[in-house]
């Protein structure tokens, strides 16, 4: 939100889905959306696939690889120095949009003065991308208008995730790619209501619409509304409220929707905190790892049991409708919050619906005054959305930027690496990410079908690191950072570079997050966040806990290595070795005969279960 905010004067996705189809180049960096946005992927590679170009800019390779134009592997943290030495490329040959620039535009010539400190040798040497690769890259962006950039987590997520996407506005600007059909920067939300619960306020620093606490005439709007005195100071951020807890500053919390434990980082310090509550309030749909901490747990709804709206990542306002009546004792949050305020003595609670909610909403916030129930059950509409009248914004920033000026801002980004580097003793860095079968572990774990098509995080590690460090595909390796340790089964693939591992965070059998810092040092300045993408760790083998343990570590080994299986058929008590197995269990590996090896090992993951199924079936053909 803080960066776009700062070019643009709005953090919110420029253009919508359905534009892409005008775009003639689209820039993917620091997104893994055929995972993490498989829907949204699917229509990039439509557009791709009917012309359009795809840079895509990720040290992983991920699945957009296979559909990109161009693949820059810069390492991780060097979104600066890339973003801003392509502006220099464009800039040194004349590719820029001098008339934009110039009428739309302010704050260009310190812009222009610090892309001296971005010189081509210096960015193929801090990004690790080569000098032709780079030129190629900014050119592909400039010269195939309109472009549009598609940025995510990968982006965000670091000591210096602002100025990454300043960097993104910078080169849009640069040429002339915003405000018009194809063009534009779009952050990619991670859930489906991120960008309505930030639209309402579920920020520290701001009311409903992003309107500032810091405005007097702001908080006497908000203040006359409600009959209330408030605050003219911001709030906490998420990564302050943590360590405020252990300290004592924070006596209580109550906390909706989320699971800290798992998804914060650093969470010993996390549950920690939890424990030094007076006084805990915990409201979710399902029980989870930071339920067991609370004090008090209110059941909620899910989005079938409710009515009300979500504002997805393209600011689209969409009616969600009851399908079937709350489950228990469950209660939709609205509810739950009206009656704990009036049970407290706040007034103003008493809606008569929703739709009531949705009316007082559009009174305070200009961006949804002129939307309604009545429109929306005819349709979705996007925001601003300034008057009944108005059809909503499809692309925003057409003829003024939404900043008090009405002009972009160009900003001088300074390249800043991650604070935390690797070292001898942490040499290699961890990026976390998203897998396509879970999100998070508290909904998706709980579904059958998803536990077989994944049942377990991998350790991405390169097969150069891999040799090093004597782990074959399928052993379980231990991870090991500044904050902490977990155990984890290694994947041998090419798809992360050397030096380089990454993991997911959504089981609390593997919690990722225990890896990551939340020491302020760390954190982006502006915002909080910390830095998942870039956490120096060191790996190395682990021995297995157990003889099944063992046997599956060399099964997983088998299915991905070819060579290993040949050394199986010609002398298996040579090839298993390694995994101390006894006569039986290597005969059962050995057979790859499913009906052999589950009676020793258990069922097997679903993946590899079916792969043996499936070779043996083929052998018997």
């Amino acid at each position: 939100m803080a960066g776009l905010a700062t070019t643009f004067g709005s953090g919110a996705m420029t253009n919508n889905i359905d534009d892409f189809s005008n775009s003639k180049c689209i820039l993917a960096i620091g997104t893994n959306a055929p995972e993490a946005h498989p829907v949204l992927a699917m229509k990039v590679r439509q557009v791709v696939r009917s012309g359009a170009k795809l840079i895509v800019a990720n040290p992983m390779e991920v699945d957009f690889v296979r559909d990109a134009t161009l693949w820059i592997r810069h390492k991780p943290g060097t979104d600066i120095a890339l973003l801003m030495g392509m502006c220099r490329i464009i800039y040194d040959e004349g590719l820029h949009d001098k008339e934009f620039i110039e009428k739309r535009c302010e704050n260009f010539e310190a812009f222009r003065q610090e892309l001296k400190n971005y010189p081509l040798d210096w960015v193929a040497k801090t990004t690790g991308v080569a000098p032709d690769l780079l030129v190629k890259a900014a050119r592909m962006y400039a010269e195939n208008s309109p472009a549009t950039i598609l940025y995510a987590m990968g982006i965000c997520e670091h000591s210096h995730g602002t100025d990454n996407v300043i960097a993104n506005g910078n080169l849009a600007m640069l040429t002339g790619n915003i405000g018009k059909p194809g063009a534009g920067v779009n952050p990619l939300r991670g859930q489906n209501n991120v960008q309505g619960a930030c639209d309402m306020g579920a920020l520290p620093n701001v009311f409903t619409g992003y309107q500032p606490v810091s405005s007097e005439e702001v908080v006497k709007k908000f203040e006359n509304a409600w009959g209330v005195k408030l605050s003219r100071e911001p709030g906490m951020k998420l990564t302050t409220m943590i360590p405020a807890a252990i300290e004592g500053e924070i006596k209580a919390l109550y906390i909706m929707g989320e699971n800290p434990v798992i998804t914060d980082p650093d969470s010993h310090h996390v549950r920690e905190a939890l424990s030094k509550l007076d006084f805990f309030v915990f409201q979710d749909i399902f029980f989870n790892e930071t339920a067991a901490y609370a004090h008090v747990i209110l059941p909620a709804c899910s989005y079938a049991e409710k009515d009300g709206t979500f504002t997805n990542t393209e600011r689209r306002v969409q009616r969600i409708r009851k399908a079937v009546e709350p489950i228990g004792d469950s209660r939709d949050d609205c509810w739950i919050i009206a009656e704990i305020a009036k049970r407290m003595g706040g007034q103003g609670f008493d809606y008569k619906d929703e739709s009531a909610i949705m009316e007082e909403i559009a009174r305070l916030t200009p961006t949804y005054t002129g939307i309604n129930y009545r429109r929306l059950d005819a349709g979705s509409l996007q925001w601003p959305c300034p008057s009944e009248e108005h059809p909503g914004t499809c692309i925003m920033h057409e003829e003024i930027f939404a900043r008090p000026s009405g002009k972009g801002n160009f900003v001088a980004v300074k390249y800043r690496p991650p604070v935390e580097m690797t070292s001898a003793e942490y040499p290699l860095m961890l990026m976390t990410g998203r897998r396509l079968y879970h999100y998070h572990a508290t909904m998706t774990r709980k579904v059958e079908a998803l536990n077989k098509l994944m049942s377990e995080e991998e350790l991405q590690i390169s097969p150069a690191d891999a040799a090093a460090l004597g782990i074959s595909h399928g052993d379980m390796a231990r991870v090991t950072s500044k904050q902490g340790e977990v155990k984890v089964r290694a994947k041998v693939t090419e798809a992360v570079p050397a030096g380089v591992v990454h993991m997911a965070f959504h089981f609390t059998e593997t919690p990722t997050n225990e890896l990551i810092s939340a020491d302020p040092a760390t954190l982006d300045p502006v915002t909080g966040t910390p830095a998942y993408k870039t956490c120096p760790v060191r790996v190395s083998k682990a021995a297995p806990a157990s003889h099944k343990d063992a046997m599956i570590a060399a099964l997983h080994r088998a299915s991905a290595d070819s060579a290993f299986r040949a050394q199986i058929a010609r002398d298996a008590a040579a090839a298993l070795k390694e995994y101390g197995l006894n006569e039986a269990e290597r005969a059962a590996v050995a057979s790859g005969d499913v009906e052999k090896i589950e009676p020793i090992t258990g069922r097997l993951d679903e993946r590899l279960r079916t792969w043996f199924t499936a070779r043996q079936a083929q052998a018997k053909r």
